[in-house]
């Protein structure tokens, strides 16, 4: 006796639209039960993870500071997974963004107008775009799995970082951390208000409101409809899988780089070995909890939002582990897959084979 998958002739609407709310109750299920194996009650720790969050006006502003870089990555890798392209490596992209928007306030610190912000913000991206280049033309120059080779380059990333703030970039005067010098005035993201949510909230806000009218009212969304979900169609009606490949990769390393300027010229304000608690990861369940669509990513943002917030709160309230955040992401996306699976599939016992019965009689 054996289990296998069989593929649903076709699948409910209302449930694939459900799923991400189930895998959601369920993670919430999951949640309680690991608050009560570790001696915890489990409404105390399910209120300060989910709810504590929501509670105060200092708390919904850290909750849409988290969300930003999020949602940002997340609309960029939805439109890649759309298109059947599976950019894994948004943390480096993330990271190369920082390091090459970061190189005007470091190299030409005495710069400081509103021009100084602008290239900061088009270096980023242009660094997130060069990052993500590379993955893709090995995909499309040479045959290459872009998983692993995106994924790889999150490494090269994060120990360049780590080489430039420990070495020549890092700041003469800041008693030798590994740090490089503040950014000041116009090296800043201007905020909005007087808390610490900033201008990146709302380009976050209109470049995912810009993806959804790209993929719902122009023919290149059509053309990443189509490749995604039937790539031989496609080439029949002209569309290049190579240069989707291309596209996909520029756009969502893009974003990723360009979250990564803004998370350090907002929240961090300077360069320094760590600068992102794995947003460019979180992003890949942000984008699946979204439908792979850019306004259900805004939404998704939020969600995942909530448990690096939440598990901040756990560990000061509770004091149990900071990686705690990390389960619960971990738990979130096991059940998306499950939920997604039984969607697509059907669960079946299949019987013993006759001649493989014999064969062991």
């Amino acid at each position: 006796m054996r289990i296998e998958l069989e593929k649903r002739p076709e699948r409910a609407e209302i449930f694939a639209w459900a799923s991400p709310l189930i895998a959601v109750a369920l993670t919430v299920v999951t949640g309680g039960l690991i608050f009560a194996l570790a001696g915890i009650n489990p409404l105390k720790g399910l209120y300060v993870f989910f709810i504590e969050p929501f509670t105060s006006l200092w708390s919904i502003e850290e909750l849409i500071v988290k969300a930003t870089p999020l949602v940002l990555i997340g609309v960029g890798l939805s439109i890649s997974y759309r298109a059947n392209v599976w950019n894994i490596g948004a943390e480096g992209q993330f990271t190369m963004g920082a390091i090459f928007g970061a190189a005007v306030p470091i190299l030409l610190n005495g710069w400081n107008d509103p021009s100084t912000l602008v290239a900061m913000l088009v270096l980023g991206t242009i660094g997130g775009m060069v990052w993500g280049a590379i993955p893709a033309l090995l995909k499309v120059r040479f045959g290459a799995n872009e998983i692993l080779t995106s994924l790889m380059l999150v490494y090269v990333s994060q120990l360049l970082l780590d080489w430039l703030v420990r070495g020549i970039w890092r700041d003469p005067k800041g008693f030798n951390f590994p740090k490089s010098v503040g950014f000041d005035g116009w090296q800043t993201m201007p905020v909005i208000g007087d808390g610490r949510v900033n201008l990146g909230t709302a380009i976050a806000l209109a470049i995912a409101v810009l993806l959804a009218i790209l993929m719902s009212r122009t023919l290149k969304g059509f053309e990443v409809r189509v490749l995604g979900q039937a790539p031989r169609a496609g080439r029949f009606a002209g569309f290049s899988s190579e240069r989707m490949v291309v596209f996909a990769f520029l756009l969502s390393g893009g974003l990723a780089g360009l979250a990564g300027i803004m998370e350090v010229a907002s929240t961090i304000g300077q360069l320094q070995p760590n600068i992102s608690p794995g947003y460019g990861f979180t992003a890949i369940i942000v984008a699946f909890l979204g439908r792979l669509n850019p306004i259900g990513v805004i939404f998704a943002g939020i969600v995942l939002a909530v448990s690096y917030l939440g598990g901040e709160a756990a560990q000061v309230g509770l004091g149990i582990s900071d990686k705690t955040a990390r389960v619960f992401q971990g738990i979130l996306l096991f059940y998306i897959l499950a939920c997604d699976t039984l969607i697509l599939y059907r669960i079946r016992l299949v019987g013993r084979a006759p001649a493989e019965a014999r064969a062991h009689a």
